[in-house]
């Protein structure tokens, strides 16, 4: 066989593996597009199922949180209006003492029981007495109110004036089976919202005519959501702008609602759950399949240019067969040699990726001995305090039945049980912190924990020659946080004061060792404040205090976590946590934490 005729067989095989990669191309693409469709709508989908039980499950959540708040004012009109001290305001002449006389009685209802407002109207209508007069202009004359009151029933409805809302329960007063007026109890709409603010979705409630009355949003109030809120529609903005322009961080993916009537009430309430996660599984979808699909289209073009070059070779070797038979024998060692290559590869990939899973399952087992020996590390630094205390007030309790001083025992064992209960809530706190489910925050008297505090830091400050000052505090200060884990942080920084004062020597310590506490206000925060007169923190190890198992004391005396602790609670408050220098010398340690809304009313009515 010529060169010619093994030219025109190479080109023969050429232009047939050309053919069958134009066909693999053609089929990987058709093939990549059909799955790429599909894949998105299958993420698209699973997604949008999550999104939309997410949505559900948060609006079961706050249409029980909206008619638990409704619920607690529900009876109170009906009560108060069987009062005979109520019933005799309404005969009170109209003169300036009578309506003083009555505005005093809606002043003190409206005090204990949180009401927006309380009012007394008469059969009319008209309003002749408020507790805070926020609606005094209005009348109850033809509403739903006055009639309901005329028929014997609880009337309710909703209420905005001046943009002022509030939802409004009124039952009749009578006298001997008479009409004598309507007594009204007005319910803060501002503390449903505050539930909600933490919410990342969108939540609105509708009145019957379809404005939004009470959202975490608090510019859509007195606006109209966009298009029908029904089942599977997506809300994308409103081009007209009537409505409440509900469109997504990002242009046009809008957001899925979820919606359930309130009939009582006549209300609609409305989760908008962001539509973003949908868009997102559903482009990842696609993104995996197009990577796979040029993956298989890579794979295929490799194994059709190595099949082709496999045929070349085998027509070359075919056609010299006659004449170099001894080159077949050495190609057909080479290719033994090869496969064995190829084997040896794929043994060595293999050892390879089992040393890779060795390697993985280390890397899991050393995080899970990290993650034990921080948690058995917090739960020995938050339980010495405790034990050194109940050690104290035992020996204590001792002392004083050897002395036949039985009411000073009873109360050190008392104190010993308070501490157990406390290291037993500790415990479930610190169980709370490993499956991390979130963290409970309410408001927090800051004074009672302040007590507990110095409670237990006391005795070690006392044998340690070490005082404690508590500086003057306005009274009432009430935070967001939680009561257990806001004392660990006084207690932390307390000791870490104390700390600081014990570790520095007797020749180094001032003459008066002291620890300064205080706490006030800074406008919508409160300030607690711990200080010492200690050696100090110098400026650059200042920003490494509250890292995990940092410390500048000494190897042995501490582990490092204190302040870990206190910057973690802190933050989990939606606090801040600083450290700087004293005014007389040392460290002062300085808490934000935001002032609850009992603190903020207190000092607005004090001013």
């Amino acid at each position: 066989m010529g060169p010619a005729e093994i030219h025109a067989g190479e080109s023969l095989i050429r232009r047939r593996y050309a053919r069958i990669g134009f066909a693999v191309l053609a089929a990987t693409l058709v093939c990549g597009a059909a799955l790429v469709w599909l894949a998105y709508a299958f993420g698209s989908a699973q997604a949008r199922r999550a999104v939309e039980a997410s949505a559900s499950e948060a609006l079961a959540l706050q249409s029980e949180t909206l008619s638990g708040v409704l619920e607690k004012y529900r009876l109170l009109p009906p009560l108060l209006a069987r009062r005979d001290d109520i019933i005799a305001l309404f005969s009170l002449p109209r003169d300036r003492e009578g309506r003083d006389a009555a505005r005093r009685v809606a002043f003190e209802i409206a005090g204990y029981s949180g009401a927006k407002d309380v009012a007394f109207a008469d059969v009319s209508g008209r309003i002749f007495a408020s507790a805070r007069g926020i609606f005094d202009n209005s009348r109850l004359n033809g509403s739903a109110l006055l009639d309901a009151a005329r028929q014997g029933r609880l009337g309710r409805e909703t209420r905005s004036d001046d943009n002022e809302r509030a939802y409004v329960f009124a039952a009749p007063v009578r006298r001997d089976a008479a009409l004598i007026g309507v007594i009204a109890v007005y319910v803060r709409i501002d503390r449903i919202e505050q539930t909600w603010s933490l919410s990342a979705n969108p939540i609105a409630v509708t009145d019957a005519d379809g404005l939004v009355f009470i959202s975490n949003r608090p510019q859509w109030h007195q606006r109209r959501l966009f298009g029908p809120v029904d089942d599977g529609a997506v809300l994308t903005g409103d081009p007209g702008g009537n409505g409440v322009v509900a469109e997504a961080g990002e242009p046009g993916l809008g957001y899925i609602p979820a919606r359930r009537e309130l009939p009582l009430m006549g209300w609609s309430l409305h989760v908008l759950a962001d539509r973003a996660p949908v868009v997102a599984a559903g482009r990842t979808a696609s993104l995996v399949v197009v990577l796979a699909a040029l993956l298989a289209g890579s794979l295929s073009f490799f194994l059709v240019k190595r099949r082709e070059a496999y045929a070349l070779r085998q027509a070359r070797a075919d056609a010299e067969a006659h004449r170099l038979e001894h080159l077949v024998q050495e190609r057909t060692a080479d290719l033994t040699q090869a496969n064995a290559a190829l084997a040896h590869e794929v043994r060595e990939r293999t050892e390879a990726e089992a040393q890779l899973r060795k390697a993985q399952n280390e890397l899991i087992q050393a995080a899970k001995l990290a993650a034990l020996g921080q948690m058995s590390a917090t739960l020995s630094h938050e339980y010495n305090q405790p034990l050194a205390a109940i050690r104290t007030y035992a020996d204590n309790a001792t002392t004083f039945l050897q002395r036949n001083r039985a009411e000073s025992a009873r109360e050190a064992l008392g104190r010993i049980s308070g501490l157990v209960d406390r290291m037993s809530e500790l415990s479930r706190t610190l169980l709370s912190f490993a499956r991390k489910p979130g963290t409970e925050i309410g408001d927090v008297a800051l004074a009672p924990v302040l007590e507990e505090a110095l409670m237990l830091v006391g005795p070690r400050a006392r044998n340690a020659g070490i005082e404690i000052r508590r500086e003057a505090i306005v009274p009432d200060l009430v935070v967001r946080g939680g009561k257990l884990r806001l004392t660990q942080v006084v207690v932390n920084l307390l000791n870490n004061a104390l700390d600081a004062l014990c570790g520095i020597g007797s020749q180094g310590r001032p003459d008066t060792p002291l620890v300064t506490i205080g706490a006030h206000r800074l406008g919508d925060r409160v300030a607690l404040t711990v200080d010492d007169n200690g050696p100090g923190i110098p400026d650059a190890l200042r920003d490494q205090v509250f890292e995990p198992f940092f410390s500048t004391k000494g190897v042995g005396e501490g582990v490092g976590i204190g302040l870990s602790i206190v910057y973690n609670i802190v933050r989990e408050f939606g606090g801040t946590v600083h450290v700087s220098g004293a005014p007389g010398g040392g460290a002062r340690f300085t808490v934000q934490l935001t002032a609850a809304a009992s603190t903020q009313h207190v000092l607005a009515r004090a001013s």
